[in-house]
């Protein structure tokens, strides 16, 4: 090996969950690593130009989402041309196009300079164009060490425990654990200069961010796990913007007015793989009490329904050694939907890098560290973690509801 570091806890993949995790942990005194393969951090949010910071509310006016998901919502605010809603503090002026709701736009590159600012300052060292190319687990299972891949060559790297952030359960999958895959709508975003764009979807002036999408399911043959997929996805994801563009041009529109600046940085599968937890989220999930939640989120698409998200679900069932937060917790059908944004990914990750902070300081493994440590950990935060300690929230649907059902176009692009 041509090198070796260790710390107490390395969290893998730079997005929004794993910057949560790593700042949570750090923030308790740790040694932190925080991996990322690309050059950016912020993941989906700010490479995928995906600009919405997604509601923290259940849309009836009560705050369901805390912590460092709403620490993180107004950090994204601070080199970014928009504000929050009169209802939840701003000056109403370049708001999300949804006011009454407890979310906004930001600028990708933005956020990125914000949530560097902020790992600095809890003192994470970030890793960045560093790939995790092995996982290491001892006989019973718990993950050691992952082995890595930068420009310095190959690495070891060591930790008393980890988050898995990658949105893809990259270590859970390298160290033999179980996962679930569900499958993908084509849905691209991209910054262009356009002088009659959607407002919406405006940054300054003329410059807009566009979205493309397709409404039925589309999977490579081989799933988002394999490479050529990822390639053909995002092939696919070119081929409709040259398309969109050929369209308007022949409609007379010209390339000096009407162009694309920035394309996505990586592929934009929503949902790629989700470990298997000891508990796992469902569609009929929201509205009911679950005894180890370690927070709620709301359904981002329409006003109503909560879901309560327990411990367990960040738990995998046979790796030890390893958290999960983001969009590869235990959740399936509409649950995962649910919890693949920002919000929830923000909030997971902060329990995740709670969670192993607390094995760290009582060298527990993951798989016996109980539910209610770590919720104690989070109400010192203020953190509300049940419905019922918020009156008048979660309002419940008879049935639950598809994953565009009722929704607009652009928000079917999320």
């Amino acid at each position: 090996m041509d090198y070796s570091r260790k710390y107490d806890i390395v969290v893998a993949g730079g997005g929004i969950a794993g910057c949560a995790a790593a700042l949570a942990a750090a923030r308790r005194g740790h040694r932190v690593a925080l991996i990322e393969r690309q050059t950016l951090i912020g993941g989906l949010a700010t490479s995928g130009l995906i600009f919405v910071y997604l509601p923290l509310c259940d849309g009836y006016g009560h705050q369901i989402t805390f912590g460092l998901a709403e620490e993180l919502l107004n950090r994204s605010l601070k080199y970014s041309p928009y504000d929050l809603p009169k209802e939840w503090g701003g000056n109403g002026g370049r708001e999300s196009s949804r006011g009454n709701r407890y979310e906004c736009y930001f600028s990708p590159a933005g956020f990125i300079l914000s949530l560097d600012e902020l790992l600095a300052e809890a003192g994470v060292d970030l890793w960045l164009e560093t790939t995790v190319c092995q996982v290491n687990a001892d006989g019973e299972g718990r993950v050691r060490s992952i082995e890595v891949e930068n420009i310095s060559g190959h690495g070891v790297i060591s930790a008393e425990c980890f988050v898995d952030a990658t949105g893809s359960a990259h270590l859970v999958r390298r160290a033999g654990g179980p996962i679930s895959t569900d499958e993908n709508r084509l849905s691209v975003w991209f910054i262009q200069n356009s002088p009659d764009e959607n407002k919406n979807y405006n940054i300054h002036d003329t410059l807009h961010i566009k979205t493309l999408h397709e409404s039925e399911a589309w999977q490579p043959a081989e799933g988002a796990l394999q490479g050529k997929s990822v390639t053909a996805f995002t092939r696919r994801c070119w081929s409709h913007i040259r398309d969109y563009y050929d369209q308007s041009y022949a409609t007379g529109k010209d390339k000096f007015h009407h162009f694309p600046v920035q394309l996505p940085s990586m592929s934009e599968f929503r949902k790629i793989a989700s470990a298997d937890g000891k508990e796992k989220l469902a569609e009929n999930d929201f509205g009911r009490f679950r005894e180890s939640s370690i927070g709620m989120v709301g359904d981002w698409r329409r006003p109503g329904p909560v879901w309560e998200t327990p411990f367990g679900a960040l738990v995998p069932e046979k790796t030890g050694g390893v958290f999960t937060a983001g969009r590869c917790i235990g959740a399936t059908g509409l649950a995962w939907e649910i919890f693949r944004v920002i919000p929830a990914c923000a909030m997971t990750g902060e329990a995740a890098g709670t969670a192993a902070a607390l094995c760290v300081e009582s060298r527990t493994d993951t798989r016996d560290l109980k539910a209610a440590v770590v919720q104690q950990e989070l109400r010192k935060k203020n953190i509300p973690l049940h419905l019922d300690e918020i009156s008048g929230a979660g309002h419940s649907e008879e049935r639950p509801m598809s994953i565009t059902e009722g929704i607009s176009a652009e928000d079917a692009g999320l």
